[in-house]
Protein backbone atom coordinates (compact mmCIF):
# COMPACT_ATOMS: atom_id res chain seq x y z
CA UNK A 1 0.00 0.00 0.00
CA UNK A 2 1.31 3.36 -0.94
CA UNK A 3 1.50 6.24 1.62
CA UNK A 4 -1.81 8.07 2.25
CA UNK A 5 -2.00 11.69 2.35
CA UNK A 6 -5.51 13.64 4.06
CA UNK A 7 -6.29 16.77 4.53
CA UNK A 8 -5.84 18.17 7.76
CA UNK A 9 -9.90 18.32 8.47
CA UNK A 10 -10.14 14.40 7.94
CA UNK A 11 -8.34 13.37 10.44
CA UNK A 12 -11.15 12.65 12.12
CA UNK A 13 -12.23 10.20 10.32
CA UNK A 14 -9.47 7.68 12.26
CA UNK A 15 -10.80 9.01 16.06
CA UNK A 16 -13.44 6.37 17.39
CA UNK A 17 -17.17 8.52 17.21
CA UNK A 18 -20.86 7.48 16.79
CA UNK A 19 -21.63 9.73 14.55
CA UNK A 20 -18.94 11.40 12.12
CA UNK A 21 -20.69 14.63 9.72
CA UNK A 22 -18.78 15.91 6.71
CA UNK A 23 -20.64 18.32 4.73
CA UNK A 24 -19.97 21.14 2.83
CA UNK A 25 -19.48 22.46 -0.71
CA UNK A 26 -18.10 21.29 -4.02
CA UNK A 27 -14.23 20.01 -4.30
CA UNK A 28 -13.64 19.15 -0.47
CA UNK A 29 -12.92 15.41 -1.42
CA UNK A 30 -15.57 14.01 1.42
CA UNK A 31 -16.35 11.57 -0.11
CA UNK A 32 -12.89 10.71 -1.23
CA UNK A 33 -11.73 11.16 2.10
CA UNK A 34 -14.20 8.98 3.64
CA UNK A 35 -13.50 6.06 0.97
CA UNK A 36 -10.29 5.89 1.40
CA UNK A 37 -10.24 6.37 5.66
CA UNK A 38 -13.14 3.03 4.84
CA UNK A 39 -10.33 1.20 3.03
CA UNK A 40 -7.83 1.94 5.39
CA UNK A 41 -9.32 1.03 8.64
CA UNK A 42 -10.79 -2.10 6.96
CA UNK A 43 -7.32 -3.53 5.98
CA UNK A 44 -6.29 -2.86 9.32
CA UNK A 45 -8.84 -4.96 10.24
CA UNK A 46 -12.20 -6.67 9.77
CA UNK A 47 -15.13 -4.58 9.14
CA UNK A 48 -18.38 -4.55 7.50
CA UNK A 49 -19.56 -1.19 6.03
CA UNK A 50 -22.94 -0.34 5.00
CA UNK A 51 -22.93 2.00 2.31
CA UNK A 52 -26.50 3.42 1.71
CA UNK A 53 -27.73 6.55 0.23
CA UNK A 54 -31.55 7.41 0.44
CA UNK A 55 -32.48 5.98 -3.07
CA UNK A 56 -30.43 3.54 -5.25
CA UNK A 57 -31.73 1.66 -8.10
CA UNK A 58 -28.73 0.04 -9.25
CA UNK A 59 -25.19 -0.01 -7.96
CA UNK A 60 -24.40 2.82 -10.32
CA UNK A 61 -25.96 4.89 -7.97
CA UNK A 62 -24.06 3.54 -5.32
CA UNK A 63 -19.84 4.59 -4.18
CA UNK A 64 -18.99 1.45 -5.58
CA UNK A 65 -16.98 2.81 -8.13
CA UNK A 66 -15.63 5.32 -5.65
CA UNK A 67 -14.20 2.73 -3.87
CA UNK A 68 -13.10 0.57 -6.54
CA UNK A 69 -11.32 3.40 -7.94
CA UNK A 70 -9.32 3.98 -4.77
CA UNK A 71 -8.68 0.68 -4.59
CA UNK A 72 -6.73 1.13 -7.41
CA UNK A 73 -5.47 4.68 -6.44
CA UNK A 74 -3.61 3.06 -3.45
CA UNK A 75 -2.47 -0.24 -4.65
CA UNK A 76 -4.84 -2.46 -2.80
CA UNK A 77 -5.78 -4.54 -5.74
CA UNK A 78 -4.24 -7.78 -4.07
CA UNK A 79 -6.53 -7.15 -0.64
CA UNK A 80 -9.73 -6.35 -1.99
CA UNK A 81 -11.17 -8.34 -4.40
CA UNK A 82 -14.44 -5.94 -6.27
CA UNK A 83 -17.23 -8.05 -7.54
CA UNK A 84 -20.29 -6.66 -9.03
CA UNK A 85 -22.45 -5.75 -5.65
CA UNK A 86 -20.19 -6.36 -3.11
CA UNK A 87 -16.18 -5.14 -2.51
CA UNK A 88 -14.18 -8.09 0.24
CA UNK A 89 -11.24 -8.10 1.75
CA UNK A 90 -9.06 -10.73 2.22
CA UNK A 91 -9.60 -10.46 5.86
CA UNK A 92 -13.17 -10.54 5.85
CA UNK A 93 -13.75 -6.86 5.58
CA UNK A 94 -17.37 -6.38 3.53
CA UNK A 95 -18.69 -3.14 1.52
CA UNK A 96 -22.50 -3.36 0.77
CA UNK A 97 -24.46 -1.28 -1.11
CA UNK A 98 -28.08 -0.16 -0.45
CA UNK A 99 -30.97 2.23 -0.72
CA UNK A 100 -32.48 3.68 2.78
CA UNK A 101 -36.26 4.47 1.51
CA UNK A 102 -38.19 1.71 0.46
CA UNK A 103 -35.72 -0.82 0.99
CA UNK A 104 -35.34 -0.40 4.69
CA UNK A 105 -37.10 -3.90 5.78
CA UNK A 106 -33.72 -5.02 4.02
CA UNK A 107 -31.30 -2.67 6.15
CA UNK A 108 -33.14 -4.08 8.88
CA UNK A 109 -31.67 -7.77 8.44
CA UNK A 110 -28.19 -6.82 7.99
CA UNK A 111 -26.59 -7.37 11.70
CA UNK A 112 -23.28 -6.29 12.78
CA UNK A 113 -22.70 -3.62 10.60
CA UNK A 114 -19.63 -1.63 12.13
CA UNK A 115 -20.01 1.20 9.89
CA UNK A 116 -22.77 2.62 8.32
CA UNK A 117 -21.73 5.38 5.43
CA UNK A 118 -24.71 7.18 4.14
CA UNK A 119 -23.96 9.30 0.84
CA UNK A 120 -25.71 12.44 -0.53
CA UNK A 121 -27.42 12.37 2.71
CA UNK A 122 -29.27 15.46 1.98
CA UNK A 123 -32.53 13.88 0.64
CA UNK A 124 -32.52 10.92 3.44
CA UNK A 125 -35.97 11.52 5.05
CA UNK A 126 -36.98 11.03 8.83
CA UNK A 127 -38.25 8.20 8.20
CA UNK A 128 -35.43 6.47 6.77
CA UNK A 129 -33.26 7.92 9.63
CA UNK A 130 -35.17 6.73 12.26
CA UNK A 131 -35.65 3.04 11.23
CA UNK A 132 -31.56 3.16 10.21
CA UNK A 133 -30.14 4.35 13.49
CA UNK A 134 -31.37 2.31 15.85
CA UNK A 135 -30.66 -0.68 13.20
CA UNK A 136 -26.90 0.20 13.57
CA UNK A 137 -26.59 -1.05 16.82
CA UNK A 138 -23.12 -3.02 17.17
CA UNK A 139 -21.27 -2.09 20.40
CA UNK A 140 -18.87 0.81 18.66
CA UNK A 141 -20.75 0.60 15.28
CA UNK A 142 -20.44 4.20 13.94
CA UNK A 143 -22.60 6.71 11.64
CA UNK A 144 -20.86 8.27 8.68
CA UNK A 145 -22.84 10.94 7.07
CA UNK A 146 -21.47 12.84 4.08
CA UNK A 147 -23.40 15.94 2.43
CA UNK A 148 -23.68 19.30 -0.02
CA UNK A 149 -26.30 20.94 1.96
CA UNK A 150 -29.46 22.12 0.13
CA UNK A 151 -32.23 23.63 2.25
CA UNK A 152 -31.67 24.46 6.15
CA UNK A 153 -34.94 22.43 6.92
CA UNK A 154 -34.43 19.45 5.48
CA UNK A 155 -33.61 16.71 7.98
CA UNK A 156 -30.15 15.63 7.94
CA UNK A 157 -28.97 19.26 8.45
CA UNK A 158 -31.38 19.82 11.30
CA UNK A 159 -30.69 16.27 12.95
CA UNK A 160 -26.56 16.14 12.39
CA UNK A 161 -26.29 20.05 11.86
CA UNK A 162 -27.82 22.22 13.88
CA UNK A 163 -29.06 19.84 16.44
CA UNK A 164 -25.94 16.85 16.51
CA UNK A 165 -26.69 13.75 18.60
CA UNK A 166 -24.16 12.82 21.50
CA UNK A 167 -20.94 11.84 20.67
CA UNK A 168 -20.91 13.64 17.66
CA UNK A 169 -18.08 14.80 15.38
CA UNK A 170 -19.33 17.31 13.15
CA UNK A 171 -16.83 19.16 10.46
CA UNK A 172 -17.23 21.50 7.45
CA UNK A 173 -15.09 20.50 4.53
CA UNK A 174 -14.85 23.03 1.65
CA UNK A 175 -12.59 23.50 -1.19
CA UNK A 176 -9.95 25.57 0.29
CA UNK A 177 -9.83 22.72 2.82
CA UNK A 178 -8.38 20.37 0.13
CA UNK A 179 -4.79 20.46 -0.72
CA UNK A 180 -5.22 19.13 -3.93
CA UNK A 181 -8.26 21.34 -5.13
CA UNK A 182 -7.31 20.87 -9.05
CA UNK A 183 -6.90 23.78 -11.27
CA UNK A 184 -10.16 23.43 -13.58
CA UNK A 185 -12.34 23.20 -10.84
CA UNK A 186 -10.48 26.59 -9.42
CA UNK A 187 -11.45 28.04 -12.06
CA UNK A 188 -15.01 26.98 -12.01
CA UNK A 189 -15.19 28.19 -9.12
CA UNK A 190 -13.97 31.30 -9.73
CA UNK A 191 -16.57 31.93 -12.25
CA UNK A 192 -19.18 31.05 -10.46
CA UNK A 193 -18.53 33.40 -8.04
CA UNK A 194 -17.88 36.54 -10.36
CA UNK A 195 -21.28 35.10 -12.44
CA UNK A 196 -23.63 34.42 -9.30
CA UNK A 197 -22.58 35.00 -6.09
CA UNK A 198 -25.09 33.32 -4.16
CA UNK A 199 -24.76 30.16 -6.07
CA UNK A 200 -21.56 30.74 -5.70
CA UNK A 201 -21.65 30.47 -1.88
CA UNK A 202 -24.11 27.74 -1.69
CA UNK A 203 -22.12 25.56 -4.53
CA UNK A 204 -18.70 25.38 -3.63
CA UNK A 205 -18.98 27.13 0.27
CA UNK A 206 -21.72 25.02 1.62
CA UNK A 207 -24.30 27.11 2.28
CA UNK A 208 -28.17 26.46 2.39
CA UNK A 209 -30.03 27.82 -0.18
CA UNK A 210 -33.18 30.04 1.33
CA UNK A 211 -35.67 28.07 -1.17
CA UNK A 212 -34.77 26.02 -3.61
CA UNK A 213 -33.87 26.88 -7.11
CA UNK A 214 -36.84 26.54 -9.68
CA UNK A 215 -39.12 25.29 -6.42
CA UNK A 216 -42.83 24.94 -7.35
CA UNK A 217 -43.76 25.97 -3.86
CA UNK A 218 -41.06 28.02 -2.53
CA UNK A 219 -43.50 31.55 -1.69
CA UNK A 220 -46.05 28.64 -0.01
CA UNK A 221 -43.43 26.79 2.09
CA UNK A 222 -42.34 30.31 3.02
CA UNK A 223 -45.70 31.50 3.73
CA UNK A 224 -46.81 28.28 5.91
CA UNK A 225 -43.39 28.77 7.87
CA UNK A 226 -43.88 32.32 9.04
CA UNK A 227 -47.36 31.55 9.54
CA UNK A 228 -46.04 28.88 11.96
CA UNK A 229 -47.97 26.38 10.33
CA UNK A 230 -45.84 23.82 10.80
CA UNK A 231 -46.56 22.60 13.52
CA UNK A 232 -48.22 19.75 16.16
CA UNK A 233 -51.36 19.15 14.50
CA UNK A 234 -53.73 16.33 16.59
CA UNK A 235 -56.01 13.61 15.10
CA UNK A 236 -59.73 14.85 15.80
CA UNK A 237 -61.46 11.67 16.49
CA UNK A 238 -64.77 13.11 15.86
CA UNK A 239 -63.85 14.26 12.44
CA UNK A 240 -63.50 11.53 9.81
CA UNK A 241 -59.68 11.17 7.95
CA UNK A 242 -59.80 12.07 4.27
CA UNK A 243 -56.80 10.74 2.44
CA UNK A 244 -55.50 11.97 -1.45
CA UNK A 245 -53.15 9.15 -3.15
CA UNK A 246 -50.84 9.07 -5.93
CA UNK A 247 -50.13 5.74 -7.49
CA UNK A 248 -47.58 3.90 -8.80
CA UNK A 249 -46.01 0.26 -9.71
CA UNK A 250 -42.45 1.03 -10.43
CA UNK A 251 -42.48 4.47 -9.16
CA UNK A 252 -43.88 5.23 -5.34
CA UNK A 253 -47.02 5.57 -4.41
CA UNK A 254 -48.05 8.20 -1.57
CA UNK A 255 -50.36 8.79 0.59
CA UNK A 256 -51.90 12.00 2.59
CA UNK A 257 -54.05 12.44 5.71
CA UNK A 258 -56.13 15.44 6.07
CA UNK A 259 -58.95 16.34 8.23
CA UNK A 260 -60.97 19.09 7.09
CA UNK A 261 -62.11 21.64 10.11
CA UNK A 262 -64.06 24.58 9.45
CA UNK A 263 -62.15 26.41 6.36
CA UNK A 264 -58.80 24.28 7.00
CA UNK A 265 -57.31 21.50 6.31
CA UNK A 266 -55.42 19.76 9.15
CA UNK A 267 -52.58 17.86 7.19
CA UNK A 268 -52.43 15.10 10.32
CA UNK A 269 -50.12 12.08 8.52
CA UNK A 270 -47.97 11.09 5.10
CA UNK A 271 -46.96 7.48 3.39
CA UNK A 272 -45.12 6.54 1.14
CA UNK A 273 -43.33 3.18 -0.19
CA UNK A 274 -42.54 1.93 -3.52
CA UNK A 275 -42.87 -2.04 -5.07
CA UNK A 276 -46.02 -3.19 -2.97
CA UNK A 277 -48.97 -3.99 -4.14
CA UNK A 278 -51.91 -2.13 -3.31
CA UNK A 279 -53.11 -4.52 -0.45
CA UNK A 280 -49.98 -2.97 1.66
CA UNK A 281 -51.41 0.29 1.15
CA UNK A 282 -54.73 -0.94 2.27
CA UNK A 283 -53.20 -2.16 5.72
CA UNK A 284 -51.28 0.63 6.45
CA UNK A 285 -54.52 2.77 6.68
CA UNK A 286 -56.16 -0.15 8.68
CA UNK A 287 -52.76 0.11 11.21
CA UNK A 288 -53.54 4.12 12.06
CA UNK A 289 -56.41 4.75 14.66
CA UNK A 290 -58.16 7.09 12.05
CA UNK A 291 -61.93 7.16 11.22
CA UNK A 292 -61.67 7.22 7.20
CA UNK A 293 -63.98 9.29 5.42
CA UNK A 294 -63.45 9.41 1.27
CA UNK A 295 -60.44 7.84 -0.02
CA UNK A 296 -59.58 10.39 -3.20
CA UNK A 297 -57.54 8.41 -6.23
CA UNK A 298 -56.31 9.77 -9.25
CA UNK A 299 -58.28 10.02 -12.10
CA UNK A 300 -56.58 6.52 -13.73
CA UNK A 301 -57.72 4.28 -10.62
CA UNK A 302 -60.81 3.69 -12.78
CA UNK A 303 -59.28 1.86 -14.82
CA UNK A 304 -55.48 1.05 -14.12
CA UNK A 305 -54.97 -2.57 -12.79
CA UNK A 306 -52.44 -3.34 -10.13
CA UNK A 307 -51.83 -7.16 -10.21
CA UNK A 308 -55.38 -7.94 -10.22
CA UNK A 309 -58.12 -8.55 -12.53
CA UNK A 310 -60.04 -5.36 -10.78
CA UNK A 311 -59.24 -2.15 -11.23
CA UNK A 312 -57.75 0.11 -8.27
CA UNK A 313 -60.92 1.67 -7.30
CA UNK A 314 -63.11 -1.20 -7.30
CA UNK A 315 -59.87 -2.90 -4.89
CA UNK A 316 -60.45 -0.32 -2.37
CA UNK A 317 -64.48 -0.20 -2.81
CA UNK A 318 -63.88 -3.94 -1.32
CA UNK A 319 -62.02 -3.15 1.32
CA UNK A 320 -64.80 -0.93 2.64
CA UNK A 321 -63.81 2.23 1.52
CA UNK A 322 -65.82 5.38 0.01
CA UNK A 323 -63.94 6.25 -3.00
CA UNK A 324 -63.77 9.44 -4.75
CA UNK A 325 -62.19 10.24 -7.91
CA UNK A 326 -59.94 13.39 -8.23
CA UNK A 327 -61.16 15.47 -11.04
CA UNK A 328 -58.79 15.27 -14.28
CA UNK A 329 -56.58 18.84 -14.75
CA UNK A 330 -53.43 20.23 -16.15
CA UNK A 331 -50.51 20.53 -13.99
CA UNK A 332 -50.74 23.58 -14.51
CA UNK A 333 -54.13 23.90 -13.37
CA UNK A 334 -53.37 21.47 -9.58
CA UNK A 335 -50.06 23.59 -9.25
CA UNK A 336 -52.27 26.64 -9.16
CA UNK A 337 -55.07 25.14 -6.77
CA UNK A 338 -52.87 23.46 -4.61
CA UNK A 339 -51.04 26.89 -4.42
CA UNK A 340 -54.36 28.47 -3.10
CA UNK A 341 -54.65 25.27 -1.11
CA UNK A 342 -52.02 25.57 1.26
CA UNK A 343 -52.92 28.79 2.68
CA UNK A 344 -55.14 26.62 4.37
CA UNK A 345 -53.19 23.92 5.55
CA UNK A 346 -51.50 23.19 9.19
CA UNK A 347 -49.43 20.28 8.64
CA UNK A 348 -47.48 17.94 11.60
CA UNK A 349 -43.85 18.82 11.27
CA UNK A 350 -43.45 15.41 12.90
CA UNK A 351 -45.64 13.05 11.00
CA UNK A 352 -45.83 15.09 8.07
CA UNK A 353 -41.82 15.26 7.85
CA UNK A 354 -41.18 13.17 4.71
CA UNK A 355 -44.06 14.76 2.38
CA UNK A 356 -42.93 18.15 3.39
CA UNK A 357 -40.06 17.14 2.25
CA UNK A 358 -41.01 16.46 -1.13
CA UNK A 359 -43.16 19.75 -1.37
CA UNK A 360 -39.78 21.62 -0.38
CA UNK A 361 -37.92 19.88 -3.67
CA UNK A 362 -40.56 19.84 -5.44
CA UNK A 363 -39.63 22.02 -8.44
CA UNK A 364 -39.19 22.58 -12.52
CA UNK A 365 -37.36 20.67 -15.19
CA UNK A 366 -34.19 23.23 -16.61
CA UNK A 367 -34.59 23.26 -20.04
CA UNK A 368 -31.09 21.60 -21.57
CA UNK A 369 -31.11 24.07 -24.72
CA UNK A 370 -31.67 27.52 -22.85
CA UNK A 371 -31.23 26.30 -19.31
CA UNK A 372 -34.26 28.30 -18.12
CA UNK A 373 -36.80 27.35 -15.98
CA UNK A 374 -39.53 24.83 -18.41
CA UNK A 375 -43.26 24.62 -17.40
CA UNK A 376 -42.86 20.83 -16.46
CA UNK A 377 -41.90 19.76 -12.99
CA UNK A 378 -39.20 17.68 -12.29
CA UNK A 379 -40.28 13.89 -12.38
CA UNK A 380 -37.95 12.83 -8.98
CA UNK A 381 -38.46 11.41 -5.40
CA UNK A 382 -40.11 14.41 -4.21
CA UNK A 383 -42.43 14.51 -7.53
CA UNK A 384 -44.89 11.52 -5.92
CA UNK A 385 -45.76 13.37 -2.68
CA UNK A 386 -46.11 16.88 -4.51
CA UNK A 387 -48.58 15.07 -7.02
CA UNK A 388 -50.84 13.38 -4.45
CA UNK A 389 -50.63 16.76 -2.32
CA UNK A 390 -51.87 18.60 -5.62
CA UNK A 391 -54.92 16.24 -6.04
CA UNK A 392 -56.08 17.08 -2.81
CA UNK A 393 -55.84 20.34 -3.78
CA UNK A 394 -58.61 19.67 -6.99
CA UNK A 395 -60.47 17.32 -5.09
CA UNK A 396 -60.97 19.40 -2.40
CA UNK A 397 -62.23 22.46 -5.40
CA UNK A 398 -65.26 20.19 -5.59
CA UNK A 399 -68.71 20.68 -3.42
CA UNK A 400 -67.86 17.77 -0.84
CA UNK A 401 -69.93 14.71 -1.26
CA UNK A 402 -72.88 14.33 1.37
CA UNK A 403 -71.66 11.41 4.14
CA UNK A 404 -72.61 9.80 7.29
CA UNK A 405 -69.93 7.89 8.75
CA UNK A 406 -70.76 4.26 9.48
CA UNK A 407 -68.58 2.13 11.13
CA UNK A 408 -66.48 -0.88 9.02
CA UNK A 409 -65.20 -4.03 11.68
CA UNK A 410 -62.49 -4.44 9.14
CA UNK A 411 -61.01 -1.27 9.62
CA UNK A 412 -62.53 0.88 6.78
CA UNK A 413 -65.06 3.48 7.09
CA UNK A 414 -68.16 3.46 4.76
CA UNK A 415 -70.26 7.01 3.39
Amino acid sequence: MHNIEFPEKLECLFKPSRYKTLYGGRGGAKSWGIARALLIIGASKPLRVLCAREFQRSMSDSVHKLLADQIKAMGLQDFYQVQEGIIKGSNGTEFTFHGLRHNIGNIKSIEGTDVAWVEEAQTVGKSSWETLVPTIRKPGSEIWISFNPSLEADETYQRFVLKPPTDSIVVKVNWSDNPWFPDVLRQEKDDLKERDESAYLTVWEGHCKQTLDGAVYANEVKAALLGDRFMRVPYDASKPVLTFWDLGRADKTAIWFAQQVGFEYRMIDYYENQGHALAHYLKQLQTKPYVYGEVWLPHDAENELLASERTIAQQVRAAGYKVQITPKTSIADGIAAARAFFGSCYFDAEACADGLQCLRNYRYEVDPETQQYSKNPLHDWASHGADAFRYAAVSMRVPPPKRKAVANNGGGWMG
